[in-house]
């Protein structure tokens, strides 16, 4: 369904128009030493159901003023626990666990409240909403996760956008400067520490031109990291197409990605994998990959995308697309076409791609989709069966014949 903005946009997930302060934080022990660090910029876009039944948007950004109240250091037993309150009741937290060589940033929990008049004063439901997101993130023990670029997390209902990100745990020394860079910040050129603010004596970039339905996107090569190197790889060309609100009616849309301005995040896991592309804060898709009977396939996507006036948000469950044998890759150069809801279809073009079992960073033996298999060697084969039947079909009609006629002439 349609996600709509009231008045003017106030979803601008990390567009450079929107400030955002960083709040910087330490969980210490009972000896008193650093346990967690964090320091952070980070915006959560919320839609909720109004008392009339209609659907609003929020942004709700995290203050330079927090508390950590409810935080943990952990134990060889029990995860470590950052958990930062702000606002009317609002809470985001982050779990760490570790085994001697990485420690993992496991889980987000965000939890909004609802009570709060100031964001939510029409909403339907009132309380404390909680949001989850599993991540697996691996960063080696004694080094800061770290992310300037613009990182984004799709949780229901809430898109969370982060940068500036600096996480270290199960360390002492929280001025260690080696640091293990998220893969938005490998694939492009460190943001900037504060977005450029959109003022009326700024020149704006020309907007990128809407792009027409039958051009084809460029293909994008794209990765994702983990504590021992490359362990996803893809490679397509993406386009959107989907109703957007334009001039106050409901307009089919296309969006294009290009990959010269998309950046890759995601993580990696035995059984499953995500790679989240985001177009410049404009377009985001999710793809998440498990594992069936030996076999890989996608199995959910979703996708968002925004215009000046609305963001349009939709996801595609229990899909069977992309299948090949774990330690290959899946190939298909035909146009794919995943309808994700009636109001949303993804395009994918030249599409290879390898969500497990990836060494060297190299794409392992192809297993090519139906549809690129080449069937002109059929039709003469087909042909040349038809005929065969058809002469077999005239001689055995020729031997009846013939036999009746044989009859005919026997004497009495």
């Amino acid at each position: 369904m349609a996600r709509y903005l009231c008045g003017v946009i106030v979803c601008l997930l990390g567009l450079g128009l929107m400030m955002s302060e960083a709040f910087e934080v330490e969980v210490k022990d009972e000896s008193n030493k650093t346990c967690i660090f964090a320091k952070l910029k980070v915006n959560f876009t919320i839609q909720y159901d109004t008392v009339n039944g209609s659907k609003n948007n929020v942004t709700l950004v995290a203050p330079d003023a927090v508390t950590t109240e409810g935080s943990t250091c952990g134990s060889s037993k029990e995860a470590s626990l950052l958990k930062v309150n702000f606002g009317n009741n609002h809470t985001w937290s982050v779990n760490f666990t570790n085994n001697n060589t990485v420690y993992n940033i496991n889980v987000i929990v965000f939890t909004y409240n609802t009570n709060d008049s100031n964001l939510f004063p029409d909403a339907q439901r009132k309380g404390l909403l909680t949001t989850v997101k599993s991540v697996g993130e691996p960063v080696p023990i004694n080094e800061t996760y770290t992310c300037l670029n613009e990182e984004v997390v799709f949780t229901e209902n809430v898109v969370q956008v982060y940068w500036n990100v600096s996480l270290l745990a199960y360390a002492q020394d929280v001025t260690l400067k080696k640091e293990f860079h998220c893969s938005e910040d490998k694939r492009t050129t460190p943001a900037p520490t504060t977005p450029a603010v959109t003022t009326a004596n700024t020149t704006s970039a020309a907007p990128t031109p809407t792009p027409k339905p039958e051009d084809k996107p460029a293909t994008g090569n794209y990765s994702i990291s983990n504590g021992t190197g490359i362990c996803l790889m893809a490679t397509m060309g993406l386009q959107i197409n989907t109703t957007l609100l334009v001039g106050g009616k409901l307009v089919w849309t296309p969006f294009n990605f290009n990959p010269n301005r998309t950046s890759s995040s995601g993580n990696c896991g035995n059984e499953s994998a995500v790679l989240r592309l985001s177009d410049n804060g404009t377009a985001f898709v999710e793809f998440y990959f498990s594992i069936r009977k030996k076999n890989f396939h996608l199995q959910e996507v979703n996708v968002t995308i925004t215009n000046a006036t609305e963001m349009s948000q939709r996801t595609g469950y229990n899909l069977s697309l992309w299948e090949a044998s774990v330690g290959n890759s899946y190939l298909c150069h035909k146009e794919q076409v995943i309808k994700v809801s009636e109001d949303l279809i993804l395009n994918a073009f030249d599409v290879r791609v390898q969500p497990f079992g990836v060494h060297n960073a190299t794409y392992a033996a192809a297993e090519e989709c139906f549809a690129d298999t080449d069937l002109s060697f059929l039709i003469p084969v087909v042909v040349g069966a038809v005929l065969v039947f058809l002469i077999i079909l005239v001689f055995i009609s020729y031997l009846i014949g013939r036999r009746k006629s044989r009859t005919g002439y026997q004497s009495v």
